[in-house]
């Protein structure tokens, strides 16, 4: 069982950053891929971004490609998603995944709470 505590969250003007981050505990965090996902309201949950157990590999989702980073610290235990260039259309709860495998992936077993992102225009 992994367990994951999202913050950073908040509210920032379009064009601004935002830092979330992703504590996670119970079972050995650094063999998880992780993931961060987002769903604003009256949409389906997409995912955002992905990082594999060690670091080394990172996946993004297009509309996110180039303005988001995610990084991992394993001896923290902490997973990242740095924002910049924010866009109104980035508003939603965004929300921290934890996977049973170590590559990057879109197979997500555990979830966080999410934290809520808004960008005002």
């Amino acid at each position: 069982q992994v367990q994951l505590v999202e913050s950073g969250g908040g509210l920032v003007q379009a064009g601004g950053f935002l830092r979330l981050s992703c504590a996670a505990s119970g079972r050995t965090f650094s063999r998880n891929a992780m993931g961060w996902f987002r769903q604003a309201p009256g949409k389906e949950r997409e995912f955002v971004a992905a990082i594999s157990w060690s670091g080394g590999s990172t996946y993004y989702a297009s509309s996110v490609k180039g303005r988001f980073t995610i990084s991992r610290d394993n001896a923290k235990n902490m997973v990242y998603l740095q924002m910049s260039s924010l866009k109104p259309e980035d508003t939603a709860v965004y929300y921290c995944a934890a996977s049973k495998l170590v590559g990057v992936t879109t197979q997500y077993d555990y979830w966080g709470q999410g934290t809520q992102v808004t960008v005002s225009s």
